[in-house]
Parts: C-alpha cells; structure tokens; sequence
C-alpha cells in the first residue's frame, strides 16, 4: 500500500476557543482557515492548512459524541490521523490480508472513499485511509468526518 501524504490531523479539545488560543501562534495563524459544526458527526471544528496537511481542533456539541467520549476516555489529545491513498478499498484488502481490522467497511465520502483502521491495532490512535482526490487543501474537502463512524 502507498501512502500519498498525511492527509489530516484530528485533535479533540474540551474548549474550541481556548484550544485555538493555544495552537494558533504555534501554527502561525490568526484564525482557522475554516470553521464549521458538522450537526450528524456532534462536532465543532477549527481546520487549519499547515502545507498540504488539514490541522483540525474538534469540539464535542454533545455530552455523548465521539470526540465527548474519546476525551472521557483518554483526555484531550490527538484523535485521528488520516493518510491520503489511491483507492481505499484496495488499501483496506492488502492490510486485511495482513490482520488489520477496520471499523466498518469503506464509506463514501465527495469523490471518493474513506475507512478507519481500528485503533487497538495502531498503539491507540485512530487511523482514517482516503482516497478524496482533492485532499485537505480542497474546499470540497474541508468538511471531512473526523471521527468514528
């Protein structure tokens, strides 16, 4: 499998306003190149475009969302990360063959596919193989899901 680049970088927060003033003079930016509240996925979200890689701040809008419960879990941290690839599902077999589990199967996601590797296999982070062709400095893309299906 050929990973093309890191496509995005998931960091759950308690607090979206407070993370930002912490990550934005380190990512040297005055504001998030995006902004928006995905209703169906309970997340509010900073993205940030370091490079060609989507940096993004998620806030819980629910006690009981993923990111909610990732936090409860683990605390506040790094959520997910998400590697850019050719096609997603032949991605997912050649990793199946070699005991990869995934969450679910592949999802439609724009133009293109995406799917979870579990975390139990990946020392506890959350991995998200995809396959959109615009990647993370598209507009398109900028509504990625970020969290567990």
């Amino acid at each position: 499998m050929k990973i093309n680049k890191v496509d995005h970088i998931c960091i759950a927060v308690n607090n979206l306003d407070k993370a930002r003033t912490i990550w934005e003079p380190v990512l040297g930016k005055s504001g998030p190149d995006e902004q928006y509240i995905d209703e169906s996925e309970k997340i509010k979200v900073a993205r940030y475009l370091v490079g060609e890689v989507g940096f993004e701040l998620m806030e819980s809008t629910t006690p009981d969302g993923d990111v909610a419960r990732f936090i409860e879990k683990k605390g506040e941290g790094i959520m997910l990360i998400s590697f850019n690839v050719d096609n997603t599902r032949k991605a997912m077999e050649e990793l199946q063959q070699k005991a990869y589990p995934f969450i679910g199967g592949a999802r439609s996601f724009r133009d293109g596919k995406f799917a979870f590797v579990h975390p139990q296999k990946m020392n506890n982070v959350l991995v998200e193989l995809i396959d959109e062709k615009g990647g993370s400095q598209d507009p398109k893309h900028l509504l990625a899901p970020c969290v567990l299906p």
